[in-house]
């Protein structure tokens, strides 16, 4: 099964997620560069703290906490250096520290070399100069785990939809790679079953196709800004992982729909581009 990651810095919606059987709690401390690079793209920007990293790690007792922290970077004049930032949620309470938005081999060693075993290493790869240097990368001792980030990758090769990237094999080749080497992998993320621009039965399809073994829930998978009802939250957590999973048990049956799945993935993405450029 795959493991599913929400974002929330709310202790409430992670317990509601937790028992609803979400492995991840994902604390979202990214915010230097981000608005500059998404170019106002509506993605999440959310800002959390150490202070959210340690109530979330209260709050929760059989999901991981994992935490994505800022791109390697210096002291700010308002914010610490990715040393002091890694050290402080390592304390808090971090499972896993997620590095976002490198580009080099010395960006990753750096960021392998400050957790130095002390939690779980994903990088977030999203970047074209990170997939140029992969190989590089890949050679480090350390890293744990790799999502492929679909938003910023698209951004940075120049697509219009972050889907793309699925559906011309520019994630397979990834995937391939990340098989190779042995390194548990992840890419993009995914709303309710039927919902989104590209129906998430789809996605989770190519998941198990390519071999992932996690994916992020979207803000669409349960936007609580939007739903202001603590009972309803529950209810979508519940009813969204259920239907989930019942998908992932036809998943791991039927690998004969595979290809069929992926030829109708690709047909959804092209009609999706033709009609942004209307």
């Amino acid at each position: 099964m795959l493991k599913l990651m929400y974002i929330t810095n709310r202790p409430d919606i992670a317990q509601i997620a937790e028992s609803a059987g979400v492995d991840r709690i994902f604390v979202d401390m990214e915010f230097i560069g981000k608005d500059a690079r998404q170019k106002g793209l509506d993605t999440v920007k959310c800002h959390h703290t150490v202070d959210d990293v340690r109530a979330v790690r209260n709050a929760v007792a059989s999901a991981q906490v994992l935490v994505r922290v800022n791109p390697i970077h210096d002291a700010l004049p308002d914010y610490f250096s990715s040393e002091d930032e890694i050290n402080a949620v390592i304390e808090a309470g971090a499972d896993i520290v997620m590095l976002p938005y490198f580009r080099t081999a010395g960006e990753v060693s750096r960021f392998l070399g400050i957790v130095n075993g002390r939690a779980k290493t994903m990088l977030l790869l999203e970047t074209p100069e990170a997939v140029e240097n992969l190989d590089e990368i890949l050679a480090l001792p350390g890293i744990d785990e790799i999502h492929i980030g679909l938003n910023d990758l698209a951004i940075g090769y120049g697509r219009k939809f972050m889907f793309e990237l699925l559906a011309d094999g520019t994630v397979e080749q990834l995937c391939f790679r990340l098989r190779k080497r042995g390194i548990p992998f992840g890419f993009g993320g995914i709303a309710s079953i039927g919902k989104g621009l590209l129906p998430s039965e789809y996605i989770i399809k190519e998941h198990y196709r390519l071999g992932s073994g996690c994916v992020i829930l979207s803000r669409s998978f349960c936007d609580v800004a939007k739903l202001h009802h603590i009972g309803m939250i529950n209810a979508t957590f519940i009813r969204g992982v259920r239907e989930i999973r019942d998908l992932e048990r036809q998943c791991e049956k039927h690998s004969s729909f595979f290809y069929e799945n992926e030829k109708e993935l690709i047909r959804l993405v092209d009609n999706i581009c033709k009609g942004s450029e209307g």
